[in-house]
């Protein structure tokens, strides 16, 4: 008993820590979509409404010159801004879909703790140096995409290391479930930096980065300090009552010693050590994983469609219901606030049905007519509950994916309790979601060209193939003799 006692402890620990960790990343990540309403304002109307003003006071063309070169930030207020700020996001999310795949190989060689926290206080410093571009008054669009593509490759250090940790500590036992409500970090960091950002970004965007960069390289320093990477890091550290003994085992005190009158004969404990642990997995014995291709170009159509709303939602609400930059992106969070919700049921069914694949393609049949009628609904001014729902099942598939299934198949019975693959595969699974999620934000920056419908068509098309592509997978699931509940027993 006091040995179980810390381990739960310890379990809630890092689940709470590790939530916190990748809150902070995702925080970071969101200010670019709030701002870019800023970076490119409506200079028309801002013109009109100066223009009139200085017709009172006879100068009508000083305003409207100084109006039309003050509205919008350089270079971001020329006629091709959607260009320009979907190259931003295509840098971002290319060199993050890059360095992922490089990320969970790197994470398997290096202590976690270690890796995790310097690639924390990195990203911290270059989401700051986005709102310096403010502060010192940049023009420079190749500051801006060179802040964007360093973030992007420091940013990969986190997915793998969490997810590696996570898993180390909680079992097959209510997976789904546990992931489930872990996974909603994303969407309230998405929400949080909506928050943030949306305060200052009328008055002062440069802080809306500067903050959100200042708070995730405290947490990397928090990460540092407390952060334990699996129970066996404890054992060696002598939690939980167990100290080294000179043997190079671990042993236990079962009673303490009450004045050197009553001794209890020291037992050994064996737990593996540290030079007997399985090699890091390869790359193509990654793939070789059942499952780990299907799910992973799923993953790659699904994460498109999430990363086009995570970056281009606002500003779609800016110009369908003209409303300003805060408001949009307080309208967006509902669009977050659906994708918790979304993937704690995903967790939970799966988890009762034992059917990963079946539940993220149910969800996926069913989100494809929502993203159609969404576009009608912002048009129309009423996007609530349907955005609200958009996000549920949008982020549903996606949230299950990346967490509960990357799990399940990185410590897979086929890799005979090596888990230290964990990393590599979670990181070949998300590194193939971020290809879609690299794609998907420039594609819409292209095609919003020619009216926003269809970027709305693409992301139903992106949709209906995650859903293909998990059809053997469902096949096989459903035809299997004995449907089988994910055990609550390890």
């Amino acid at each position: 008993l006091c040995c179980v006692i810390p381990s739960v402890r310890y379990k809630a620990l890092t689940f709470a820590l590790t939530f916190l960790l990748y809150t902070s990343f995702h925080l970071s990540r969101k200010p670019i979509s709030i701002v870019k309403s800023e970076l490119h304002k409506n200079c028309s109307s801002v013109s009109e409404l100066a223009t009139a003003a200085a017709s009172s006071s006879q100068q009508p063309s000083r305003a409207s010159l100084h109006t039309d070169m003050d509205c919008s930030w350089k270079p971001f207020d020329k006629s091709n801004y959607k260009q320009l700020l979907g190259a931003m996001d295509y840098s971002f999310l290319c060199a993050y879909a890059v360095g992922m795949y490089l990320s969970g190989i790197i994470g398997e060689r290096l202590p976690i703790r270690l890796y995790l926290t310097v690639g924390m206080l990195t990203s911290g410093l270059f989401t700051c140096l986005f709102g310096l571009g403010y502060i010192y008054n940049i023009h420079s669009l190749g500051f801006y995409i060179f802040v964007q593509v360093a973030n992007g490759l420091v940013q990969t250090t986190g997915w793998p290391s969490v997810v590696t940790c996570i898993g180390n500590w909680f079992g097959k036992g209510r997976r789904g479930l546990i992931m489930g409500l872990w996974n909603s970090h994303t969407s309230v960091g998405n929400i949080l930096g909506s928050l943030i950002a949306g305060y200052w970004v009328s008055s002062n965007w440069g802080l809306s980065f500067i903050v959100p960069g200042l708070i995730i390289a405290v947490m990397g320093i928090v990460c540092f300090l407390f952060l334990i990477e699996r129970e066996y890091s404890l054992l060696m550290t002598g939690g939980g009552g167990r100290v080294r003994g000179k043997s190079g085992y671990d042993t236990e005190l079962l009673l303490p010693r009450d004045n050197g009158t009553v001794c209890v004969p020291v037992q050994q404990v064996v737990v593996v050590k540290s030079e007997s642990e399985p090699s890091a997995i390869s790359f193509m014995g990654a793939l070789r994983i059942p499952g780990v291709i299907e799910f992973s170009l799923c993953l790659l159509f699904a994460k498109l469609v999430s990363y086009t709303f995570l970056f281009w939602l606002p500003l779609y609400i800016t110009k369908a219901a003209h409303l300003d930059a805060k408001k949009a992106g307080d309208l967006s969070t509902l669009f977050d606030v659906g994708g918790i919700v979304g993937g704690i049921l995903a967790g939970v069914i799966s988890d009762k049905l034992g059917k990963r694949a079946t539940t993220c393609a149910v969800m996926l049949l069913l989100a494809a007519p929502t993203i159609r009628y969404s576009n009608y609904k912002f048009c129309s001014y009423s996007p609530f509950f349907v955005v609200y729902l958009c996000g549920g099942l949008v982020n549903g598939p996606y949230a299950l994916i990346t967490t509960a299934v990357s799990a399940d198949l990185g410590t897979h019975k086929s890799l005979k309790g090596n888990a230290r693959a964990l990393s590599t595969v979670t990181a070949i699974i998300d590194g193939t979601g971020s290809v879609g999620a690299a794609v998907g934000p420039l594609l819409a920056g292209l095609l919003s060209a020619g009216g926003w419908d269809q970027v709305f068509y693409m992301l139903m098309t992106a949709d209906f193939l995650a859903l293909l592509l998990l059809l053997r997978l469902v096949t096989k699931e459903l035809t299997s003799r004995k449907p089988r509940p994910i055990s609550t027993v390890e």
